[in-house]
């Protein structure tokens, strides 16, 4: 979460200390928690060992829309020469293949990546991230569309249905550190936000498609 204020702070001063400070953090936090195996982050330390109900390692869906939608706000905002961008937008290219393969039938992602079934309900925080990052991968030609636009229209229409008759977002995880259970009235601020960051993206996408 703290990554995009950094490159903002690059953006709006034109101080490229902000950006390389970010840049430095970004990589050194990656060397920790980034498994390089599943192009995933682990919460923190405490789940380097920890397992899953099926013997997976623990990737918590929303932890990791934050990194996706970290992303795509660094990108944003860092020149097309920056020195690391390239690796960058190799990683958004990684996790975002991992994550389209982590679908559910449902057409959202569950709190737990890699244990589905240990959390059958559908996730809005963690998804709505992805929805907005696939879409801006689109949208900026880094991800190839036929392969990920049916992938992102999916996961957009679960969304829309999760969307309470007053307006919230439901099916969101409360606030915690990894793969809780919930109610499907539950609600919080981020999920809205992850949802209209999502909703912007198909907007822009359906601009170029024949999306209705």
């Amino acid at each position: 979460m703290g990554p995009p204020t950094w490159a903002r702070l690059y953006k709006a001063t034109g101080e490229k200390k902000y950006l390389d400070f970010m840049d430095k953090e970004w990589w050194a936090t990656s060397d920790f928690l980034y498994d390089k195996d599943e192009h995933l982050y682990f919460r923190d330390s405490r789940y380097f060992k920890q397992k899953e109900a099926n013997g997976k390692k623990i990737f918590w869906s929303r932890g990791n829309g934050w990194v996706m939608g970290g992303l795509v706000r660094v990108l944003e905002m860092m020149p097309a020469d920056y020195p690391t961008r390239s690796a960058y937008e190799t990683q958004f290219k990684k996790m975002a293949e991992k994550i389209a393969s982590l679908q559910q039938p449902d057409g959202l992602w569950h709190a737990s990546l890699l244990d589905p079934a240990s959390y059958p309900s559908k996730e809005t925080s963690g998804s709505g991230f992805y929805v907005f990052a696939l879409a801006w991968g689109i949208n900026q030609g880094l991800l190839d569309r036929a392969k990920y636009e049916p992938i992102v229209l999916k996961g957009w229409m679960a969304l829309v249905d999760c969307v309470t008759p007053e307006g919230k977002v439901g099916y969101t995880q409360q606030v915690g550190a990894d793969p809780k259970s919930f109610k499907p009235e539950d609600f919080e601020v981020y999920s809205a936000g992850a949802f209209l960051l999502a909703g912007k993206q198909m907007y822009l996408m359906a601009q170029h498609t024949n999306v209705k």
